[in-house]
């Protein structure tokens, strides 16, 4: 699916996903993103990350449903009830017939498809036309199977971007602030930390800092990892497209230094 993401709106969705599903063991987590067509939401397992691609899986099905009853691309609260049935019966026809693992599902354009990782392919594309003919013929069906042992639909599309987690942490932290009255209008002093392997890559860090109108607070090795860390600050504005421009900005230049990103800090302003 070539979908090209332009801009993050939102991290903090209501995990919607059916009953069978979140029966698993799995960590769901959402985001909301801006695609070349509208926005678009995904729920993906955060816990997969970590093993993926899992051996002994190496197709990827993605199946699911076109439907009509949506807002902006998204289905209605009345419709969601239809899809959680659409997909509680497609869980149980795949795991009827092959070892599976659920990575995710993606909402975009009146279509939720979710995505599933097997270990054959076997009579499913059959049984899976049977099961939307028979049960859900009033929906336009979408299946499609295909080798991916590199788990690229999960890693590359399903699991967020290093953007997209930005997004994530700054959000967190605003939210925090806005519980505590802060209303995000007001610029302030905001203070972030990096850390490095070696004094020259901080150093080369501090060029780049400096001509962007950052201040060092600290600088120096760490007794206890035997890093070197890096403390600076600038007053600047808070909201999220703002405060998420600029940690996005640090963090590729720190890349460039060889350095680590290590996030940020402010106090509350009301």
């Amino acid at each position: 699916m070539n979908i090209s993401i332009r801009l993050i709106l939102s991290i903090t969705l209501p995990i919607l996903i059916s009953p069978s599903l979140k029966a698993q063991k799995a960590n769901f987590g959402a985001y909301k993103a801006q695609y070349d067509q509208g926005a678009g939401s995904t729920i993906f397992d955060k816990g997969l990350k970590q093993t993926a691609p899992v051996s002994g899986f190496p197709f990827v099905l993605i199946t699911g449903v076109k439907f009509k009853d949506c807002a902006n691309g998204i289905p209605t609260e009345n419709e969601l009830s239809h899809l959680y049935t659409i997909s509680d019966s497609v869980y149980a026809t795949v795991t009827t017939l092959v070892k599976n693992i659920m990575a995710g599902t993606f909402t975009y354009q009146c279509e939720r498809l979710e995505y599933y990782y097997v270990a054959d392919t076997t009579q499913i594309r059959d049984r899976l036309i049977s099961l939307f003919k028979k049960h859900f013929n009033s929906y336009e069906p979408y299946i499609n199977i295909k080798l991916d042992k590199d788990w690229d639909a999960y890693l590359k599309f399903l699991y967020p971007n290093e953007e997209t987690l930005e997004y994530t942490q700054n959000e967190k932290i605003l939210m925090t602030l806005e519980k505590q009255g802060d209303k995000l209008d007001k610029a302030r002093r905001v203070d972030h930390w990096i850390g490095f392997t070696s004094e020259s890559d901080m150093e080369c860090f501090i060029s780049y800092t400096a001509k962007q109108g950052f201040k060092t607070v600290t600088k120096g090795r760490d007794t206890k990892s035997e890093l070197f860390k890096l403390q600076i600050f600038r007053t600047d504005k808070v909201d999220l497209p703002s405060i998420s421009k600029i940690t996005t900005e640090l963090r590729k230049e720190a890349k460039k230094c060889n350095g680590v990103y290590d996030g940020w800090k402010t106090t509350v302003v009301k």
